[in-house]
């Protein structure tokens, strides 16, 4: 007898086991690293028009065509990088979005000279993860003022494809605010992490909206 599978956020698609182990492992843990931010700032990046799940497929080869997200190797890249990116059917090519990893990579060594970019981040949640008790989806916004202001602020640091609602993407996955549904077996032992977490100190030069 299989056993039974714990109750989930009612994603589309979550029924794919490489979906469900992301959902379980990996979804909305709060993540203080900066190689593990801009990973996330930039496949979100990716995604939007897409469904996750397709990125998700394509994590790894993304990873390897990025050098790990290796910033300083990203922020060297050249034509010739850009005309391997393009001809690499692993990834979604979109040149748009390759190039600006690129300047986003610069971006962020031009910000690491005075702060990280997670305390940068999460500077803007006064101090705390943002654990929401959300019983549905309907009630889950695209958008909110927090992201707005972290969308600005990293427009004004030089990141592109940040938008409000990618960067609200990207607070769900990095654990900066707890969506899963209150019903979701992983709602508690996420917001359990989420107030545990000892958040990096926000730099006083960061960028106010």
């Amino acid at each position: 007898m299989s056993p039974v599978d714990p109750v989930r956020c009612p994603w589309a698609g979550i029924a794919d086991k490489e979906y469900a182990r992301y959902h379980d492992e990996e979804w909305g843990v709060p993540k203080t690293d900066d190689r593990a931010l801009f990973e996330k700032l930039v496949l979100e990046g990716f995604q939007s028009g897409l469904s996750w799940l397709t990125i998700l497929r394509k994590r790894e080869n993304f990873r390897r065509a990025f050098h790990g997200f290796d910033a300083k190797r990203i922020a060297r890249y050249g034509a010739k990088d850009i005309a391997r990116l393009m001809g690499d059917a692993g990834i979604v090519r979109n040149r748009l979005k390759v190039e600006a990893t690129i300047d986003n990579a610069r971006a962020l060594l031009k910000l690491q000279e005075h702060t990280s970019l997670a305390a940068f981040v999460w500077g803007f949640l006064d101090g705390k993860a943002q654990i929401n008790r959300h019983k549905s989806f309907k009630t889950v916004p695209a958008e909110t003022p927090a992201s707005k202001a972290i969308s600005k602020a990293l427009k004004t640091e030089g990141f592109r494809f940040v938008g409000p609602t990618t960067v609200y993407a990207f607070m769900q996955a990095t654990g900066m605010v707890n969506d899963h549904l209150v019903g979701c077996h992983r709602h508690e032992p996420c917001a359990e992490l989420q107030r545990r977490l000892e958040l990096p100190q926000p730099s006083a030069e960061r960028v106010r909206a």
